[in-house]
Order: C-alpha cells, then structure tokens, then sequence
C-alpha cells in the first residue's frame, strides 16, 4: 500500500500529522511515541519575540471538545532555531514550523530566518483566536488575518517572497465562506491550506457569575467542532487545487477518513493528543487497516472520493 502523499514539494510517508500547540517540540513525547512514524510533526507556534501568553486559568473541558486560551506563549524564534531545532532535525519525519506575528513585517522576518534552518515546511498561524488582532495594511477593523482575504493575500505573499520553503496557510472557521480566504491563499502562492483553527467561545461558572477562563474567549477544539470542520473542508477542497488538511475534532481513524474522502489531502490530530499521546499513531494503522480491507492501493484513491446520492 502508498501512503505517502504531498503538500507541494514536501512528501509525507503518510498523511496524519500531530498538530500544532498539541505536540510541543515533540521531544516531550520520544518516550511515549514512536515520532518517526507520523507524517509530519507541527511545533508549537512560533514568534519573532518571546511571548508570555495569556493569563490563567488557560484550559477548560466543554462537552465533546476543550476551551484553550493559551495565548502562543513561546521562547521566541532564536531560542527555537538554539534549542528546540536540533532534536527535531534528528528526527525521521518531516518538521512544519508554525509561526505567528503583529504584523505582515513579522511573518516574512520570522520565514526568511528558518529559510535555510533545515525545516520542511512553514504553516503560518493566520487564524489564533487567542491573540490580538494583527496589523496589516487590509485590515482596518478588528478582525483577525484570515478573516479577511486581502490581508491572507499580503501576508503569504510577503512570506512567499521571503522563503523557498512550502508554505501552509492555518485559516479560520469564524468567518462566512472560508473558501474565499483559501482562495486568497492560492493566489498568493500557498503551497497549501490547514483547516480549521479553533472556534471562538467561551464558558461561565454559574456559581461565580465569572468567566472560566482567565481571557474570558478561546479557542473551541474536539469532537464538538468536527461536522462544522468536515463541511469546511469538503467546501474548499472544491474551491481551490492546492492540498487541503483537515483539522478539527479527529479522534480515531474513521475520523481522518471521513476528512480525507471529503478532499482533505492530510489530517492534523490535535485535541486527542492530550488524552492519548498515541493518537496520531493508532490512526495510520487504523488507515492501513482500512485500506487493506478495502483493497486500496493508494491513499490518493480516498482523497475527495466522497459519493452522492447523485451518483
């Protein structure tokens, strides 16, 4: 059986990969999984700058899914390249930085110093719901990057001129045709679109009348958000030509296979990786095993093969 597949230049041996802000730099589970057997892994986000992140409390269970607003708490893009870099090179699998920053200037300075750091890919955090609104010259209300395509447009394009590196954008499901930014996206020479990021929401300790978490809003992950993603995912793989991954609410193998014949190229998991470090794991096989009894021979055949009644 083939399981590899692409994302522009980039070949994965398979196509789950541990999603960014889940799996940290990786080194933390060497003890627990086998690293080199996922497709890829994301780091945590990445920025210019030290970030402290939001204030606690930061994480709060919600039926089906988690609340997270951690806020991108990292030590900085050199502390990275220093520190968390070299293991991750070490690694048999390919390595997607992600990165986040203020403005359009940010995102192309953070590609330009991991152009020649040995990284695989880039996924460009366009869509934390948990961070303040970034500057870019299209956007003059308070909306996040991918919330608006012209601003999704300057900031891959300003990147795209910055690295030679593949490029994924992370887009956002809080806006009313995600389609239209992936679009913007293609158009500025994404090699790639990751969808979807976390949906904005909140929760409420009715006994204290306070908010759960310390930033009031976060990000909204897990089973809860999986049909809302699937929807997404089969809209805009329809829309553009470049690979979609799916992301949101992938908890066992059905799951990633339910994205995948959508239109989804390649999968993230990440919620799952706090209650079970072998997630990603245990779906590749859960793949292989589908594919065996179903006697496909390659993963591409699934890849938007989703039937209608139509047909």
């Amino acid at each position: 059986m083939k399981t590899s597949v692409f994302l522009g230049s980039v070949r994965l041996k398979n196509p789950v990969l541990a999603a960014s802000g889940t799996f940290g730099y990786a080194e933390e589970f060497k003890d627990l999984v086998k690293l080199d057997a996922l497709g890829a892994i994301l780091t945590k986000t990445i920025t210019l700058k030290p970030c402290k992140g939001n204030p606690p409390p930061r994480i709060v269970e919600t039926p089906s899914g988690m609340l997270n607003s951690i806020g991108l708490e990292n030590d900085g893009v050199k502390n990275f390249i220093a520190e968390k870099l070299p293991y991750l090179k070490k690694l048999k699998t390919q390595t997607i930085v992600s990165i986040a920053g203020d403005s359009t200037e940010d995102y192309a300075e953070l590609a330009k110093r991991l152009n020649d750091a040995g990284v695989s890919a880039l996924e460009l955090n366009l869509s934390c719901p948990n961070i303040k609104v970034l500057k870019s010259q299209s956007i003059k209300e308070s909306k996040l990057i991918s919330q608006n395509a012209k601003a999704t447009y300057e900031v891959v394009k300003a990147v795209r001129k910055s690295t030679k590196v593949a490029i994924i954008a992370k887009l956002t499901p809080n806006v009313t045709d995600i389609s239209l930014i992936a679009q913007a996206a293609e158009d500025a020479g994404a090699d790639s679109v990751s969808l979807v990021n976390t949906f904005l929401a909140m929760s409420i300790d009715v006994n204290t009348r306070r908010p759960r978490l310390g930033n009031i809003t976060g990000g909204l992950s897990g089973p809860a958000i999986k049909p809302i993603a699937l929807r997404m995912v089969w809209e805009t793989a329809k829309a553009v030509k470049i690979p979609v991954i799916g992301i949101g609410g992938i908890m066992a193998a059905d799951d990633a296979l339910e994205f995948i014949i959508a239109g989804a190229t390649a999968v993230e998991v990440g919620t799952a990786n706090f209650i079970n470090p072998r997630a990603g794991i245990e779906i590749i096989d859960g793949i292989k095993d589908y594919m065996r009894k179903n006697k496909i021979k390659d993963i591409k055949e699934l890849v938007g093969s989703l039937k209608t009644w139509q047909n």
